[in-house]
């Protein structure tokens, strides 16, 4: 990055430190932090909405629906996220390739499931073979955005569909009576009564998300566990800058991250729990009542 930097064998003590911390591969280090950052602000608001979605699924007065609404959060909370991680991207790839081999290649005649083999014309490949690589870096994180917020999703759908049953049921009552129908009554009572009750089953499934971000490693993505692990391995005199085993330092900097996301992660959740619960019949808000008496 420097132009001092052009001879690593001639550098020493401070100057080697900077240049080995400023190389392409740091910089794509430093970058992956970002990686882990955009998929937190994409998945959480995805994982939201679906999980509104199997909430108001499963207190539809609709059987397949609320089937459906129930069926979902209890599969994918009754599954190790791992399967899931692993099997929805590879799931979504190859049924995306597929319907694209039988509108793209339709004189295709060749099994596209042969044994373990997974083959589709080179026209149905996502992206094209020829496509730039970040395409394929894009398309590999869409997959993984999907796969977060379908396990995530259904978290959610649980912590809402308890906090939807919390609201007592006589505010919704009174609202039917006044004659409200039933979708006022979710859209003017229900919903925004059930934040107080939601927040903090929430708040906890944001700590969890953020945890669980290292499993981007797992989908061929090169976050920042793939680059700690990368660096920080062993490095013999055919590279430019020697060093030995740094995997716990670079690993220490992943520690210090979460750490930080999750510090500051509480300071902002507990501000938002203790507006919505401000003079709300909840233990929480009952907290705050007595605080300010």
């Amino acid at each position: 990055m420097f132009s001092t930097c052009t001879d690593p064998s001639s550098l020493h003590g401070l100057s080697w430190m900077l240049c080995y911390l400023t190389t392409g591969k740091h910089m794509m280090f430093y970058g992956s932090f970002g990686v882990v950052l955009i998929l937190l602000a994409v998945t959480a608001p995805a994982a939201l909405i679906f999980g509104f979605g199997g909430a108001l699924a499963a207190r539809s007065h609709i059987a397949p629906l609320k089937l459906f609404g129930r069926g979902y959060i209890s599969m994918v909370r009754g599954v190790p996220d791992i399967v899931f991680f692993l099997f929805v991207p590879i799931a979504m790839d190859q049924g995306l390739e597929y319907l694209r081999n039988r509108v793209k290649c339709p004189d295709w005649n060749q099994p596209v499931w042969a044994g373990n083999e997974f083959h589709v014309c080179a026209a149905a490949k996502l992206p094209l073979n020829t496509a730039p690589q970040i395409y394929h870096e894009i398309y590999g994180f869409a997959l993984a955005v999907v796969a977060f917020s379908i396990v995530y999703g259904a978290f959610a759908a649980n912590v809402l569909y308890g906090a939807m049953q919390a609201v007592p049921r006589a505010q919704l009552e009174t609202a039917e009576a006044y004659g409200m129908t039933r979708a006022q009554v979710n859209r003017r009572v229900l919903i925004p009564q059930m934040w107080a009750y939601a927040i903090p089953g929430l708040s906890n499934l944001w700590m969890i998300l953020i945890k669980a971000t290292p499993l981007l490693f797992l989908l061929g993505i090169e976050d920042i566990v793939y680059w700690a692990r990368e660096l920080g391995a062993t490095k013999s005199q055919i590279y430019a800058y020697p060093h030995g085993d740094w995997r716990l330092y670079y690993f220490l900097a992943l520690l210090i991250f979460y750490l930080v996301m999750t510090k500051l992660s509480e300071l902002v959740l507990d501000r938002i729990n203790r507006r919505l619960a401000f003079g709300q019949a909840t233990a929480a808000g009952e907290a705050l009542r007595k605080a300010g008496a």
